[in-house]
């Protein structure tokens, strides 16, 4: 039990079990109400890593608890063999990075998988949003990056991804219309403020 107590808290499974502690407290908090396991997504977009397709939440706890598990393992499997400073250093760091990819390797499997098992599930087209209105959940949105939450007509809401058309950057929180559907990432372009989507009337 020390030597794993040992493994768990110094180099290199320290970090993950930093980030562990991190994720077990941010599931705490949804246990109890006070956050949701989609509290991240709109700040983030894994799909560029391959991790998208489920809240970020679930994608970088299972990244974490897998680099954890393999991290501690392999420190102690290797400790009888790096006995000197310079080669327990070296081998500090080979964990560290294999340990990171092998966990991402194995999150993205699981990815995959939880990504086919939803996508049973029935829910609206994405280019049914078009011109509907969306609420800006991410703190940017340009060219590049944004997220949005839509209210489908059978009432669920679904997050989507968000690109700038126009000059104006859309803020978080504010209200923008869906006004243009991209296949090829699966985005829509945003541009009219909220300003402009419930004007105010004429006196008469």
């Amino acid at each position: 039990m020390r030597t794993f107590f040992e493994a768990a808290t110094g180099f290199p499974t320290f970090f993950f079990t930093v980030s562990l502690l991190v994720a077990l407290g941010f599931w705490l908090l949804v246990a109890v109400g006070a956050a949701g396991s989609d509290t991240f997504d709109g700040d983030a977009d894994l799909s560029g890593c391959g991790l998208g397709g489920v809240p970020v939440a679930v994608a970088f706890s299972l990244w974490t608890g897998f680099a954890w598990f393999g991290s501690l393992c392999m420190t102690v499997l290797l400790d009888p063999v790096a006995s000197s400073g310079p080669a327990r250093a070296l081998t500090g760091l080979t964990v560290l990075g294999a340990a990171a990819l092998a966990s991402w390797c194995v999150t993205w499997g699981l990815v995959r998988l939880l990504r086919r098992l939803h996508s049973d599930e029935p829910g609206p087209p994405r280019p049914d949003f078009m011109g509907m209105t969306c609420t800006v959940r991410s703190d940017r949105a340009d060219d590049g990056f944004g997220r949005a939450g839509v209210l489908a007509r059978d009432g669920s809401t679904a997050m989507v991804r968000v690109r700038r058309r126009g000059t104006d950057d859309p803020v978080r929180g504010g209200t923008e219309l869906l006004c243009a559907y991209d296949e090829a990432d699966g985005s829509f372009g945003v541009g009219r403020r909220e300003a402009e989507l419930h004007p105010r009337g004429r006196a008469a």
